[in-house]
């Protein structure tokens, strides 16, 4: 924590001096042809080793990231954000430059709102909170248990979640722990229990989705890791999905039904596949040899169809599958999905669940007699611009 705060520091004292420019990160872009176009050394790429290269390939296009430069327009500092969690930061260090990875820093804010139907449950969202990630949550968090269609004016909505905020904006998307919504007055609920998977009332699964192993492997060879401190390397290190080691040629399966949305190469991923679920997930294969015959951007596979197989292009030390999941475009761990099917709980967390739901079904009544919602958001930006620093320090 006092590595990031002497970071913060140092890069709002840079600001007293320097230029700081807001810059959307362009599609088809990488970490190399970045350091390309602003004339870097591309030694900083090189010199990484094989994750923090895999890292570098998470860099999503259309996110925002910041440049600090120097009265000569010589580039300090850049710091780029990977997900939610993670962001890569790059120093200038007399004539060399540092790459680290840090946590974004960041406040956590747990709200109520309550809305009243007057036209749809999404824009009724936005016009009470001008919250769009909000919105999209909700109708994805209930997607398959609510009929929208049959809500009519005068019904009511509570959602409980909570919002991530960074120089004083939302960032990132909110999180919902429990909501409910009535249809014609009868009360439907979800709540998140079981690593963030939505279930009813009666402790059943209301999202149902499921993957199948994408591949027969002989073992996991790298486990997913988010933000996890190095003790001997002494910096954060994360790994955004499983490695399955496995024969080369072995054939690569879709994960869940879904359209791919990518194929080609993709950084020190290699060739590479991206598939889009319903309820907001992405299924990402890496590292292939090759595409099976008449996969395309567009094309619509099933759970279980072969789409390619094990390889090792990229950023890699020997034949294997490096497999994404990602909800909402936050990276999770594929192993809270696999093989984890739509079912009711039982025995002792049914009955965990039971005592759990029972203090946010009173505080739901609460709300809907009484509450006062938060102020409406100024800015749905999935990565918060530094902007508001350059006001706080002049």
């Amino acid at each position: 924590m006092i590595k990031v705060f002497l970071v913060l520091v140092f890069w709002a004292i840079s600001l007293s001096a320097s230029t700081l420019h807001v810059e959307n990160w362009a599609k088809g872009e990488t970490f190399l042809t970045f350091l390309e176009k602003n004339k870097l050394p591309l030694d900083i790429y090189y010199n990484l080793d094989r994750e923090e290269q895999e890292l570098a390939t998470e860099i999503m296009s259309g996110i925002k990231y910041q440049i600090l430069k120097n009265e000569d327009d010589v580039i300090e500092q850049v710091m780029i954000p990977i997900g939610e969690e993670l962001q890569l930061h790059l120093i200038k260090d007399g004539d060399n430059y540092n790459l680290t990875t840090t946590p974004i820093s960041f406040q956590e804010e747990k709200l109520i709102v309550t809305i009243e139907i007057k036209h749809s449950p999404y824009q009724d969202i936005i016009n009470e909170t001008n919250n769009y990630l909000l919105a999209h949550e909700f109708i994805q968090a209930f997607k398959n248990s609510v009929n929208f269609k049959r809500l009519r004016k005068g019904d009511r909505v509570v959602i409980f979640y909570t919002k991530r905020t960074r120089l004083g904006r939302q960032f990132g998307s909110p999180k919902i722990e429990a909501s409910m919504v009535e249809v014609r007055g009868r009360k439907n609920y979800v709540f998140s229990y079981n690593k963030g998977r939505f279930y009813d009332s009666k402790g059943k699964e209301v999202e149902g989705f499921f993957l199948a192993k994408p591949v027969n492997y002989y073992r996991v060879s790298s486990k997913f890791t988010y933000k996890r401190w190095h003790p001997i390397l002494k910096r954060y290190r994360a790994h955004l999905g499983i490695d399955y080691a496995a024969r080369r040629g072995a054939p690569i399966k879709a994960a869940g039904n879904g359209k791919i949305i990518q194929l080609g190469r993709k950084g020190g991923y290699g060739k590479t596949i991206t598939i889009r679920h319903d309820n907001g997930y992405k299924t990402l294969y890496a590292h292939m040899k090759g595409y099976k015959k008449g996969m395309k951007c567009g094309k619509w596979v099933k759970k279980g169809q072969t789409i390619g197989y094990v390889g090792s292009t990229g950023i890699s030390t020997g034949p294997h599958l490096h497999f994404g999941l990602y909800k909402n475009n936050r990276a999770i761990n594929p192993n809270s999905v696999v093989k984890v099917t739509k079912s009711k709980l039982s025995g002792k967390k049914r009955k965990e669940f039971f005592t759990y739901i029972k203090q946010y079904k009173e505080k739901i009544e609460v709300a809907l007699n009484d509450y006062k919602n938060p102020t409406k958001e100024k800015s749905f930006d999935y990565i918060v611009s530094l902007d508001s620093i350059k006001e706080t320090i002049q």
